[in-house]
C-alpha cells in the first residue's frame, strides 16, 4: 500500500508571455485548513486580471511560477471545520488564485 499523498493537475506558468507559456504540472492534492473546502473544479473564469498577469504587464500574482484563476466553481469534496457545505454540494466562489486545477482549496466563507 502506497502512502504518496495524491496529486492533481494544475495548469501554470513558469515565465511571462502568451498563453504558450501555460503547461499542464502535476502537484499535490492541496489539503483544506481549518474553514476552508476543497472543490473539484467544474470551472474557471479568467478574467483581465489574469491575462494582465500571466503577460507580465499587471503581475498581480507575483514572479511566475503561479497558476491564475481566481473565480472558481466546483463540487465540495471535503471541508476540515465547516458545517455549511456538505461534500456533493456545487458552489462558487472568488479565491486568491490557482483555480486553474483540477482540485483548489478555497475558503468556505468566500463560497457560496
Amino acid at each position: 500500500m502506497s502512502t504518496e499523498h495524491p496529486h492533481t493537475q494544475v495548469w501554470t506558468q513558469d515565465r511571462f508571455g502568451g498563453p504558450e507559456v501555460l503547461v499542464t504540472k502535476e502537484r499535490p492534492l492541496p489539503l483544506p485548513g481549518d474553514g476552508e473546502v476543497l472543490l473539484r473544479v467544474r470551472a474557471v473564469g479568467v478574467n483581465a486580471s489574469d491575462w494582465l498577469a500571466r503577460s507580465g504587464v499587471a503581475p498581480s500574482y507575483g514572479q511566475p511560477p503561479f497558476t491564475l484563476g481566481r473565480d472558481v466553481s466546483g463540487v465540495v469534496a471535503v471541508g476540515a471545520g465547516v458545517s455549511r457545505f456538505r461534500p456533493g454540494n456545487e458552489v462558487f466562489g472568488m479565491i486568491g488564485g490557482g483555480g486553474c486545477a483540477v482540485h483548489v482549496t478555497a475558503p468556505a466563507a468566500l463560497t457560496a
